[in-house]
């Protein structure tokens, strides 16, 4: 039974509370077992309950959320930023807007696009979408919330995206409107003669800095856009224009559109999904019930917001009356941002945890000396205590983390972290118990897609098992679909595996514009087809396994998962940071292209060597990368963990080839959600897998000969 409401913060923190110690975390709805399909499985409070929608009966909206914080905490810090100081060329300490000022620019910017789209011969007799495209900053929430005010819908724009992308997102969303930084109106202006619905660039950044008349970047972009039909204005001029107007707000209903969020594909053109503020409530309501947030919590704000998870992320701090603090633009100087900050909680990629975990093994269990020494007794002992039965087991302790685990904290600025969410790809098991002992917080791994608003399964906090995604979120539900083809049967044992299907409060409307993938992935009964293959254990707990889309067959006709074979190198190989195995239908074996850890990958070389590469070498580590010496030495490493993990001979990895960072978001390989695009990736390399096939095969004829 969930807990009956009254105050939505204690309802929240008593659906927060996870199930007894060795109970099931989700649980299977009693005869919901169909041929070919396993049980649907919920939340363990909501077995017998309506899913999950709200923790206030008087929250079905974003608007109403937001509205309900700046009435409950109007003076409380909402967004903070850091300034440029021009003179020091620095930036400077946090500077914050409270509930209150965000509300009154937020309600002033929605009246004036109102306004402008009218000029511009839009009227307001129906939802449309205003595209937003720009770094994480406080005037993003501000222009997304000023669109919930008007019953508007942004369109996100993938900060990354090139311009063939964006200018198909345009046009397919048939946006008048797009809100973006100085940086990329250049790029608008550009495709502009191709983008016939474009007629209005908001700028969020200023314009005008006290130029002569004619020569401020105002009016030198307004000249250029005039030939397009286009005007440029500011978003502080915006918000003027709305709080002349005095136009009222004009709430969205729970089944208005929130956005469209268009997925980055690895193939072909994006999907654009239809989320509504009703998926957005549910997700919130989730994220509220999973991280327990409070108004004193304070967020940093850096994973692109034009992805789903720090969307809902933000969501959730807005719905607590929590604080927002942005990074300054650079990742690279995040932890400066953190160390003045000092977040309570964050929420990240498994990419950023891997620069984590190799910073604090340095400085812990792979120290030297008498730091080494208590490093490692440390770490050990917490590690032995989360193996402790559940209800016993625990990270924290009294003595080390009041005198030890601060050290390790604040050099990220995390001293201050009561949890921590990994998502977006799997986590390394070892690295997870690893920081779950250093941080001595709760750390979960969840699983969403855009899809689900980004919510589906997430771990609790008295969980310290690794590898799965924990339960079911209590606004949705899940199954498993049998996939014959693959080997993958809901009948298995000891757990049942599968496709993983998602029903529930946070699935998407639609694909925009789209019906036919809308039908592809949407069945007559509502079940979300999530392409994962994920299996469930005896405690409700799902851990994804494979992909269903990216199986390869080579020329003896064996079928294989790329995505397994990576995910279990990446997992047991400290030397790697990215993988992609290939193989070629006309071959009858695989070869992968691997990125390596500079840390790792230098003293593995030196000793394969003979000669001593610092990590900090980044052309010696790349000469090493090319030896082949090296490359066998590597196979050499994969082939034990093969063994290992009971691979097929034909799913072993014959040859690599080796960079530092073979696959980013630059240079496309990557979608902006660090996703693998495969076919790209298969085309880029295509020389290089060419020149591991030849390698192998004349290796080999001298054998087939003998």
């Amino acid at each position: 039974m969930a807990p009956a409401r009254h105050d939505p913060d204690a309802y929240a923190k008593a659906l927060h509370a996870p199930p007894p110690p060795g109970s099931p975390f989700s649980l299977p709805v009693p005869n919901s077992e169909r041929e070919g399909r396993s049980a649907v499985y919920r939340h363990w409070r909501f077995v017998d309950q309506p899913l999950l929608q709200t923790i206030d009966p008087d929250v079905l909206t974003a608007h109403d959320s937001f509205e309900a914080s700046v009435k409950k905490t109007p003076n409380a810090r909402c967004l903070g930023a850091r300034p440029w100081d021009p003179v020091t060329k620095t930036f400077g300490d946090y500077q914050w807007l409270t509930y209150s000022e965000v509300a009154l620019r937020r309600k002033n910017f929605g009246a004036g696009l109102v306004e402008l789209h009218k000029k511009a011969g839009v009227t307001q007799d129906r939802q449309y979408g205003v595209g937003l495209w720009c770094q994480n900053r406080p005037e993003w929430q501000i222009s997304d919330l000023g669109c919930m005010s008007q019953s508007l819908f942004t369109v996100s724009i993938y900060d990354t995206l090139g311009p063939n992308t964006t200018e198909y997102i345009i046009n397919h969303a048939s946006l008048v409107c797009v809100i973006a930084t100085l940086s990329h109106i250049p790029t608008l202006l550009k495709i502009a003669p191709r983008c016939p619905t474009l007629k209005l660039i908001i700028s969020l950044d200023p314009l005008d800095a006290g130029e002569r008349p004619g020569n401020s970047k105002a009016a030198i972009l307004n000249a250029l856009a005039a030939d397009n039909g286009i005007s440029i204005h500011y978003i502080e001029d915006v918000e003027a224009i709305g709080a002349a107007s005095g136009a009222p707000m004009r709430p969205p209903k729970p089944e208005d559109i929130i956005t469209i969020n268009y997925t980055s594909g690895t193939t072909g053109n994006p999907k654009g999904v239809v989320l509504t503020h009703a998926n957005a409530t549910a997700a919130t309501a989730t994220a509220r019930v999973t991280t327990d947030s409070k108004p004193t919590d304070v967020m940093i704000s850096y994973l692109p917001l034009a992805h789903i998870y720090q969307r809902l992320a933000e969501h959730n701090f807005l719905s607590a009356g929590s604080s927002i603090g942005y990074f300054h633009g650079d990742t690279l100087g995040l932890i400066d941002d953190m160390k003045l900050l000092r977040p309570t909680t964050f929420n990240s990629v498994p990419r950023v945890y891997n620069r984590f975990g190799t910073a604090i093994r340095a400085n812990t269990v792979d120290a030297t000396g008498l730091k080494g020494a208590i490093g490692r007794h440390v770490i050990n002992n917490k590690l032995e205590a989360m193996k402790l039965p559940p209800g016993k087991a625990t990270n924290r302790h009294i003595l080390w983390d009041r005198i030890y685990t601060p050290k390790i904290t604040s050099a990220v600025g995390l001293q201050r972290a009561r949890g921590m969410v990994s998502g977006s790809a799997p986590l390394d098991p070892t690295l997870h118990q690893f920081l779950r002992a250093a941080f001595g917080n709760d750390f979960i791994q969840g699983y969403g897609l855009t899809e689900t608003y980004s919510v589906g399964l997430a771990q609790t906090e008295n969980d310290y098992s690794t590898g799965n995604c924990g339960g079911l979120a209590p606004g949705d539900e899940a199954c498993l679909v049998s996939v014959p083809d693959m080997d993958y049967l809901v009948t298995d044992k000891p757990n049942p595996r599968g496709e993983l299907l998602i029903r529930g409060n946070t699935r998407f409307r639609e694909y925009f514009k789209n019906p036919e993938e809308t039908a592809k992935s949407i069945d007559a009964d509502g079940w979300f087809s999530t392409g994962d293959i994920a299996e469930v254990d005896s405690l409700g707990r799902f851990k994804i396994i494979d992909r269903r889309k990216n199986v390869l067959k080579l020329a003896q006709g064996e079928y294989i998962s790329p995505e397994r074979i990576e995910n279990v190198y990446l997992a047991n190989c400290n030397l790697l940071t990215q993988a992609f195995v290939h193989g070629d239908s006309t071959q009858a074996f695989l070869v992968s292209v691997l990125g390596v850890d500079p840390q790792t990958f230098a003293p593995f070389c030196s000793k394969i060597l003979g000669k001593s590469i610092s990590p900090t070498d980044l052309d010696a580590i790349k000469g090493a990368s090319r030896d082949p010496r090296v490359r066998k030495a590597v196979v050499a490493e994969l082939d034990k963990i093969g063994k290992k993990n009971k691979f097929n001979s034909y799913e072993r990895v014959r040859n690599v080839h080796l960079e530092l960072e073979p696959f980013t978001i630059e240079n496309e390989l990557l979608t902006p959600t660090l996703k693998l695009k495969r076919p790209q990736t298969a085309k880029k390399f295509r020389q290089e897998i060419d020149r591991m096939y030849e390698e192998s095969l004349a290796l080999e004829a001298p054998r087939a000969k003998l």
